[in-house]
């Protein structure tokens, strides 16, 4: 599973940020904002697989590739 500074890194290259708000940074991605933990631990599973398909609406592979 992806940490929450891997999903940070993917937002910084591809979304547009919006703000900092305590604990959280949001971003707006695809017509949807998307709150993010400046946490740096793993995101849970079923947390994850929500986060990619209703929020960032793709694949892992897409993600990944977001990524490099």
């Amino acid at each position: 599973m992806p940490r929450w500074k891997d999903l940070l890194r993917f937002l910084d290259r591809n979304a547009t940020f919006i703000r900092h708000g305590g604990n959280h940074d949001v971003y707006l991605y695809n017509g949807k904002r998307i709150r993010v933990s400046r946490g740096s631990g793993e995101i849970e599973k079923n947390t994850w697989k929500k986060i990619l398909k209703q929020q960032l609406g793709m694949t892992m592979e897409n993600f990944n590739e977001g990524l490099k």
